[in-house]
């Protein structure tokens, strides 16, 4: 039987449990952004503005498909959290090979059917022909390398349900070292402009795929009392089980991806110019959402392991410790971006037109963390808890209120709207799950 996730925290050892699982878990996440901000900042030193936008849009595309998918990480996390915080190693691995499957199936059918993805995307987002030629070339490219990031998805989440931050700080910053690396060499060395930007991010997930395989055959708890003991009835059950689970994640996912998807939109509607702008900072909101999700993450395992272990006073001390040390994080980078916002933008791009556009919407992104924090903790407690069904409902009700207030709030005040939107976006999703 495996140790139960919480028989290790002494009284008053709550803070150094989280940051031992927090802060790791920050540094790989930290990892993912760096690489976006990589990917648009080797482009930004190139002629035209245009290829900001293509892999601005080309990422969108890859975010509806992988985020959308997300659950392969959110799911394995709390599943494995609760099965290990019970002692029932068997499950814990059950769960990891149930998730491998999926993720299969689910990056085959992407390679399938990845000329009407590219085409219904294009056509929803109506960005200019020279964006979209530029992004067409950065899908077609890309999309290859599916099935490795869906499969890293769900080995990533079995080691954060572990509570195995190291081996998953490992495997982030091992993938995203790789290809930043190859970014510089693919687009500065040989000038394969966006191709090589695409060609860095498929090299790069394989050899993830292959590092975090291996990481699963060392990490699995409990020694040969941990197999997986293969059952057709009982894996089916499981399997419905899980699917349920990730559905709801999935269109809780979607949701939000879907709003993100439409600020790029009505960005794009804006001109070459403030779509720029708006990647650009965007890419602020991303640093922050990924170094705040590393007490999201410690929130998944250590409630998930709580629960659980049926331990009630570990639910409250995991929730209360995760949720002060995420408001403190938040206020450091609403210090950092005001501090220093101006001078992060001049790093990712070299075009004036651009870099002025961002100076007069930066405000916002200063903001942002703040408000953000919330949905951020809720999401990660109510992951732990596989309370997906709620997650849904939250979702679905702050996809509508963003809406109505973005068609408000951007025919008064244009691009300024348009963040004052994603602000109200946030708090309704604190709102929502903090009423539920």
């Amino acid at each position: 039987m495996a140790r139960r996730a919480d028989d290790a925290v002494p009284a008053g050892g709550w803070n150094r449990r989280v940051w031992r699982l927090a802060g790791p878990i920050i540094l790989a996440n930290l990892s993912v952004p760096l690489l976006g901000a990589v990917d648009t900042a080797v482009v930004g030193h190139l002629a035209d503005p245009v290829f900001i936008g293509a892999v601005a849009v080309g990422t969108l595309i890859f975010n509806f498909l992988y985020w959308g998918f997300g659950f392969l990480r959110m799911s394995t996390t709390g599943l494995t959290a609760q099965a290990w915080g019970a002692g029932n190693t068997d499950e814990v691995n059950g769960v990891v090979m149930r998730a491998l499957m999926l993720a299969a199936a689910i990056g085959l059918s992407i390679l399938v059917l990845q000329w009407p993805i590219l085409w219904l995307a294009l056509s929803l987002i109506g960005a200019s022909p020279g964006v979209e030629h530029h992004a067409a070339t950065y899908f077609d490219i890309r999309v290859w390398a599916a099935p490795a990031t869906l499969a890293g998805y769900a080995v990533l989440g079995w080691l954060f349900g572990l509570q195995r931050a190291g081996a998953a700080l490992l495997l982030q910053v091992s993938i995203n070292g790789l290809n930043i690396v190859l970014d510089l060499v693919f687009v500065f060395g040989f000038g394969w402009g966006v191709a090589g930007v695409a060609l860095a991010t498929v090299v790069s997930q394989y050899f993830g795929l292959g590092l975090g395989l291996w990481m699963l055959t060392r990490a699995r708890p409990g020694g040969n009392a941990g197999r997986w003991r293969f059952s057709p009835r009982r894996e089916a059950a499981r399997l419905r089980g899980m699917l349920t689970v990730n559905g709801n994640i999935f269109l809780r996912t979607l949701g939000l991806i879907f709003c993100f998807a439409w600020f790029t939109a009505e960005s794009a509607k804006m001109g070459d110019v403030i779509l720029a702008a708006n990647a650009v900072l965007l890419n602020f909101q991303t640093f922050m959402a990924y170094g705040l999700d590393g007490f999201a993450h410690a929130a998944e395992a250590l409630v998930g392991g709580a629960i659980g272990a049926r331990r009630r006073d570990a639910l409250r001390a995991a929730v209360k410790t995760t949720t002060v040390w995420a408001l403190v994080v938040a206020v450091v980078f609403s210090l950092a971006y005001g501090l220093f916002g101006t001078q992060i933008v001049a790093l990712i791009t070299d075009i004036e037109t651009v870099r002025a556009a961002c100076r007069i919407y930066l405000p916002w992104v200063v903001a942002l963390p703040l408000v953000s924090v919330w949905s951020f903790q809720l999401d990660g407690i109510f992951i732990g808890a596989i309370r997906s069904a709620e997650m849904r409902n939250a979702m679905l009700v702050s996809v509508a209120v963003f809406l109505a207030a973005e068609a408000m709030l951007a025919r008064l005040w244009d691009n300024h709207g348009l963040w004052a939107a994603l602000m109200v976006l946030m708090l309704a999703r604190a709102l929502t799950l903090a009423a539920l």
